[in-house]
């Protein structure tokens, strides 16, 4: 199976492409590690001192859960998803964006959802490279070439109508008559 998650963080600017496929990396290679499930019934102030992350909107009481996935993952918890970091599967990332200012979401989606969203994103590719008659690793190229020529047509047309307004004023000019 497979979820949709959201992870919500303070950030001052927008995640970039390349910052977002580290994080991507980053949490794939920390699920094939397949670090087991730790966990263990600490003080609030013993549990954020260990490293705990709290989430902003949950009430802790003075006894908490902490669940760790080796050095990758230490959290107050409520109940555990998972025994292992490789029960999540594919991890992949599918938007960030900011929700408020200084805070920005990113979700994704795992396992057999993530497989999904990848499978639906292929098929969209080959379709296109289909009416575009060109294989899948072509099209970027392939659009680039047709939007140049796009704008290259739109030059023409619109050069030829000034041309034709041109000829147009012309005639009317030379077939004016001056009135006296």
């Amino acid at each position: 199976s497979g979820q949709r998650l959201r992870f919500d963080f303070t950030h001052d600017h927008a995640v970039t492409e390349a910052e977002l496929e580290q994080i991507e990396d980053l949490a794939n290679q920390w699920i094939e590690e397949n670090y087991t499930a730790q966990t263990e019934l600490l003080s609030y102030n013993d549990a954020v001192k260990k490293g705990a992350m709290a989430l902003f909107e949950e009430k802790y009481g003075d006894e908490v859960r902490v669940v760790s996935f080796g050095d990758c993952s230490t959290e107050l918890c409520g109940g555990t998803h998972a025994n292992a970091t490789g029960d999540i599967g594919l991890l992949k990332i599918v938007s960030e964006s900011g929700i408020s200012a200084g805070i920005r979401r990113i979700e994704a989606l795992s396992g057999m959802a993530a497989l999904h969203h990848l499978r639906d994103q292929e098929r969209a590719l080959r379709d296109t490279a289909s009416l575009l008659k060109v294989a899948p690793a072509d099209v970027t190229d392939r659009v680039s070439k047709l939007l140049d020529e796009r704008k290259t047509a739109r030059r023409e047309l619109e050069a030829a109508r000034s041309a034709k307004q041109g000829d147009v004023s012309g005639d009317l000019i030379a077939d004016a008559k001056e009135i006296t």
